[in-house]
C-alpha cells in the first residue's frame, strides 16, 4: 500500500543519511552567520583605513539586511521551483564569491555593492537550509531540528568573533575575507556531494524515480511512495496547479507570521543592538554593557534550541502566547528597574539588569524560533522555501526598523527608557497575532502533548 514518505520516515529511528543532512545544512548557516557578521568585527579597522565616520559606514553595515530579506524571498522562490539542493549552492556561491570580492572595495558604496549581493545568497541559503532540514526528519523530529538550524547563523558570527582578531592581525581585513569567502565556496563539495532533495519534495513535482531513490537514503528499502497531501487539510494545489505563498488559503498564516515576526525581530534587535548605548546611556561601563550583550547572545541560542522541546510539548499556540505575555513583563520590569536605578549602582544591582536582558533575549529568541516551526511546518511543500522567505523578509523590516529608529527612541528619552521600552513592549504585545491569527500551529505530540492541548 502506497504510504507518503512522511509517514514512512515517521516509523523509523533516524538514520546516518538524515544526520548528515541535517548537519550540512547548519554547517552551511554557520558559513552564512560567518560572512554576515564578518564586517561588522573588521568595521573598526575598515574605518580607520578608509578615514570614514561610524555613520558614513553604517550603509554598508545595513547593506547585507537588505540584501537578506530580498534573497530569503526570492532564493525561497527558486528553491520551490529548482530544488532546495541547488538553490543552496547558488546561496553558497553567492555569498562566498561576494565576500571574496568585497575585499577590494575602497569605499563605502562599493562595500555596500557587494553587501547586497552577499546578503541575497545568505537570505537563500537561510529558507533552503530550514526548508531541507526538516523535510527529511520524522514529524516529530521537525520541532527540534529547525529550531536548532535556526541558530546556525548567530553561531557563525561567534565563530567568526573567535578567528576574525588572529586572521585580521595576520592577514589584514581584505585578507580575511578572502579566507572566510574560500572556506564557504568548498562548501560546495559537500552541498553537491551529500545533500539530495527530499522525496516529499521530488515527488510534488512528478519526478517519481528520483523520489524513490532518494527515499532508498533513509528507507534502505523500495516502499511504494505517494504524493504529500501538501499543507495536509489546507492543500497545496488550487485547481490542480501549485499554490503559491500569496495564495488567498494562506492568508490568516501570512498574516499572523508577519506581524508577529516583524514584531519579535524589533525586540530581538532593539536589544542587541541597543543595549550597549542605553546602559552606558544610564551609567554603566563600556565593559559592563558588553558584557550584558554577551549574556543576551549565549541566552538567545538556549531559548532557541529549548523553543524546539517546548514546541513538542505544549504546541506552537501556547509557545507563543507564553513569549507573549513573559516578554511584556520582562520589558516592563526592565524599564522600573533601570529607572529606578541609582547613580551609582552596586554590583547585585547590575547583576539583576544583565539577568533581565538575558531573560528577554531567551523569550525572544524562542518566539523567533517556534516561528520558524510554524513556519517550515504549515507552508504547503508547493511554497514551503518561499514561505520560510516570507517569513525571513518580514523579520528584517522589523532588524532594520529597529536598527534605525532604536537610537532616537533612547535620545527621545533624554536619560529615560521609558520611550525605548514603550515601543518594544507595544511590539510584544503584537506577538499575540501569531497566538489569534495564524491558523495553522503545530500540535503537541504524544500523550503529554495530548493533554496540554485539552487543556
Amino acid at each position: 500500500m502506497a504510504v507518503t514518505f512522511s509517514d514512512a520516515v515517521s516509523r523509523r529511528p533516524m538514520g546516518m543519511f538524515q544526520w548528515v543532512t541535517v548537519a550540512v545544512c547548519m554547517l552551511v548557516l554557520v558559513c552564512d552567520g560567518v560572512d554576515m557578521q564578518l564586517l561588522g568585527l573588521v568595521a573598526p579597522t575598515i574605518i580607520e583605513d578608509w578615514g570614514i565616520d561610524r555613520g558614513s559606514f553604517g550603509i554598508a553595515m545595513s547593506a547585507a539586511l537588505v540584501g537578506m530579506a530580498i534573497g530569503a524571498w526570492a532564493g525561497g522562490w527558486l528553491g520551490d521551483r529548482i530544488g532546495r539542493r541547488y538553490s543552496l549552492a547558488l546561496a553558497a556561491v553567492s555569498f562566498g564569491l561576494a565576500t571574496i570580492v568585497a575585499s577590494t572595495a575602497g569605499n563605502v558604496w562599493i562595500m555596500a555593492f557587494w553587501r547586497v549581493l552577499g546578503g541575497l545568497g545568505f537570505g537563500a541559503a537561510y529558507s533552503n537550509a530550514l526548508a531541507m532540514g526538516s523535510e527529511w526528519l520524522p514529524e516529530k523530529w521537525r520541532p527540534l531540528a529547525i529550531t536548532t538550524l535556526s541558530v546556525g547563523t548567530p553561531a557563525g558570527g561567534s565563530v567568526a568573533a573567535a578567528l576574525a582578531p588572529g586572521l585580521i592581525a595576520e592577514h589584514g581585513w581584505q585578507g580575511t575575507f578572502v579566507i572566510f569567502g574560500v572556506a564557504t565556496l568548498l562548501l560546495l563539495v559537500l552541498i553537491l556531494g551529500v545533500l539530495r532533495d527530499s522525496p516529499s519534495f521530488l515527488l510534488g513535482k512528478g519526478k517519481v524515480a528520483a523520489a524513490q531513490a532518494a527515499a532508498r537514503n533513509v528507507l534502505k528499502e523500495d516502499v511504494e511512495l505517494r504524493p504529500e497531501e501538501q499543507g495536509g487539510a489546507h492543500g497545496g494545489t488550487d485547481g490542480g496547479k501549485a499554490i503559491g505563498v500569496l495564495h488567498r488559503s494562506n492568508l490568516r498564516l501570512n498574516v499572523g507570521v508577519g506581524i508577529s515576526f516583524t514584531a519579535l525581530t524589533m525586540c530581538a534587535y532593539g536589544i542587541l543592538n541597543w543595549s550597549t548605548t542605553l546602559l552606558t546611556s544610564v551609567g554603566f561601563a563600556f565593559d559592563q554593557a558588553s558584557y550584558a550583550v554577551s549574556i543576551a547572545g549565549m541566552t538567545s541560542i538556549a531559548g532557541a534550541i529549548g523553543a524546539g522541546v517546548l514546541t513538542r510539548w505544549l504546541g506552537s499556540r501556547k509557545v507563543m502566547a507564553g513569549v507573549c505575555v513573559t516578554l511584556i513583563a520582562t520589558y516592563a520590569v526592565l524599564a522600573v528597574v533601570l529607572e529606578a536605578m541609582p547613580v551609582a549602582p552596586d554590583a547585585a544591582y547590575r547583576a539583576m539588569i544583565v539577568a533581565l536582558i538575558g531573560l528577554a533575549a531567551a523569550i525572544f529568541s524562542t518566539g523567533i524560533a517556534t516561528t520558524y516551526v510554524i513556519i517550515a511546518m504549515g507552508y504547503p511543500l508547493s511554497c514551503r522555501s518561499a514561505g520560510v522567505g516570507f517569513g525571513i523578509f518580514m523579520s528584517r523590516v522589523g532588524a532594520i526598523a529597529a536598527s534605525g529608529f532604536g537610537g532616537a527612541l533612547i535620545e527621545m528619552g533624554q536619560g529615560s527608557t521609558i520611550p525605548f521600552f514603550a515601543v518594544l513592549g507595544v511590539s510584544a504585545a503584537l506577538v499575540s497575532t501569531a497566538v489569534f491569527v495564524i491558523d495553522r500551529h503545530v500540535p503537541p505530540a504524544g500523550a503529554a502533548g495530548k493533554l496540554a492541548e485539552a487543556t
